[in-house]
């Protein structure tokens, strides 16, 4: 069963303004890289070259911080809600 994902406003532009998106998967890597077949480019967004989640942006698993689990590996349930939120940094 697909897994809704929330998707932050600067992402939006390539899931057609979409604020919710189901993917299919069963660790977060999963889920992402279902996302970006359907909409090419938001992995990029999310991942540097070498496959790490970027320094700016946090992705959440029942409001847990992937960081503080598994990271991209971090396991995936039908049950669960997954948030991509861009870091806020200001001065």
């Amino acid at each position: 069963m697909p897994i809704q994902v929330r998707i932050p406003v600067q992402l939006r532009t390539l899931t057609a303004g979409q604020e919710v998106v189901a993917a299919s998967g069963n660790s977060v890597l999963q889920l992402i890289e279902d996302i970006d077949q359907r909409f090419p480019g938001v992995k990029d967004r999310i991942c540097e070259a070498d496959g790490k989640v970027r320094r700016f942006v946090n992705i959440f698993v029942n409001e847990e911080d992937i960081r503080f689990l598994e990271n991209l590996q971090t396991p995936i349930s039908e049950k669960d809600e997954v948030s991509i939120i861009p870091a806020i940094a200001g001065g």
